[in-house]
């Protein structure tokens, strides 16, 4: 996977994805956003914003930067605003043009598995946060005791021509972030293979 070509995938997915993918994840969205629990007056970055789906759930006050690649999924972002507080940048996740220590909190949703470099993106994230502040991640990820079998490489390299990747690790994404405090890791979707993970920028 590589940008240009997620830009291509992204394209095609925009007029279709909330019709397919909201059933899907709302649940699971619900359920990781409660773990996050964001308040009124929290400043919140949402790298892949894609087209919003995260923006109705989000509580009142929350002031939310959402960065996404495609201007497509962006153009289906923008119409979930509303009169929230959001700002949309079309920009590469893996470079943020956002100052240190800036979000008090990050949602993770589907991103990390979909993007080129997910550890650059989660990178990013961190950097971004202030210490004290959380970090949120929902998305698929080989368990950490399996084996990336012959065939569980076939059924990787079979997805990701849709855009995604079943075969990263979590714990490798993980390795090297400094003051990391892991809160919460709980199973989701299809016998855990989705997680919901909240992880703390210790002060």
């Amino acid at each position: 996977m590589n940008n240009p070509g997620n830009l291509r995938t992204y394209r095609l997915w925009a007029p279709i994805y909330d019709w397919i993918m909201r059933p899907v994840y709302q649940r699971a969205r619900r359920r990781s956003l409660a773990v996050l629990d964001p308040r009124p007056g929290e400043r919140v970055l949402i790298p892949g914003i894609g087209t919003g789906l995260d923006l109705p759930l989000l509580p009142d006050g929350v002031i939310v930067t959402g960065v996404d690649l495609s201007p497509a999924m962006l153009d289906k972002a923008r119409a979930k605003i509303g009169g929230r507080d959001v700002t949309l940048l079309e920009q590469d996740a893996s470079r943020l043009p956002l100052a240190d220590a800036s979000h008090d909190a990050v949602i993770c949703h589907l991103v990390l598995s979909v993007v080129p470099d997910g550890k650059a993106v989660l990178y990013e994230a961190w950097r971004v946060l202030r210490p004290g502040g959380r970090v949120v991640i929902f998305d698929k990820f080989l368990p950490p005791q399996a084996a990336l079998t012959p065939r569980r490489r076939l059924i990787g390299r079979l997805v990701r021509l849709i855009g995604t990747d079943v075969n990263r690790r979590l714990d490798e994404m993980l390795d090297g972030l400094e003051h990391l405090s892991l809160e919460r890791d709980e199973p989701s979707l299809l016998g855990g293979q989705y997680r919901i993970v909240l992880l703390r920028k210790s002060a």
